[in-house]
């Protein structure tokens, strides 16, 4: 596992388990089996106490137990289920959110296409884009680190180790998240 800390921001980013979902929808198809996807997925969101004091606001990760929570108190949090990078796509650091979006687009990196070929260049929003239903954009400093906490349509890998590093929720807990948290709040990951 490589930290971001080290100085190397690694341009791994958005999960390659979405790429059926991505290719289908940039060639106009609804999905594997021709609908668009109703359901936000569940709600998995639960008040409880930390065991270490964090600002308000904050954002922890625990890639190991695979957990997101959201600082709301001293001692407070609301604890989202996550998916999280699978092997040799874990990493460690401390980030901020740079950016959100509504239904963003998707742009799969240089690395995610050498390894995926076939990707497209764009899938744009909507309900079959693997960055789901918001995105939370990581940034290391001014730049721009290619991780994100995103909503998924493949419920599934959620709570799993699935992505090439940046974390999923389900997109009703995505969509919550999203209205709580605010560009500049800082993300730790552990």
């Amino acid at each position: 596992m490589k930290a971001i800390d080290s100085g190397r921001i690694r341009s791994r980013a958005i999960d390659v388990g979405l790429v059926v979902l991505a290719i289908l929808a940039a060639a106009g198809d609804a999905g594997a089996d021709g609908r668009v996807p109703r359901s936000l997925g569940p709600t998995t969101s639960a008040v409880v106490t930390i065991e270490k004091s964090y600002a308000a606001g904050t954002i922890v990760i625990v890639t190991a137990n695979r957990t997101l929570d959201l600082v709301i108190s001293d001692r407070r949090a609301i604890r989202y289920k996550i998916g999280v990078g699978r092997d040799g796509f874990r990493w460690s650091g401390t980030v901020r959110v740079g950016r959100k979006a509504e239904w963003p687009d998707w742009r799969p990196p240089a690395e995610m296409k050498a390894r995926s070929a076939g990707l497209p260049d764009l899938v744009p929003a909507g309900p079959l884009n693997p960055l789901g239903a918001r995105g939370i954009y990581l940034y290391k400093g001014s730049t721009d680190t290619l991780y994100r906490i995103h909503g998924t349509n493949e419920q599934s890998t959620v709570g799993g180790f699935a992505s090439s590093g940046c974390f999923r929720m389900s997109n009703a807990d995505v969509i919550d998240l999203y209205e709580r948290v605010k560009i500049g709040s800082t993300v730790i990951v552990k």
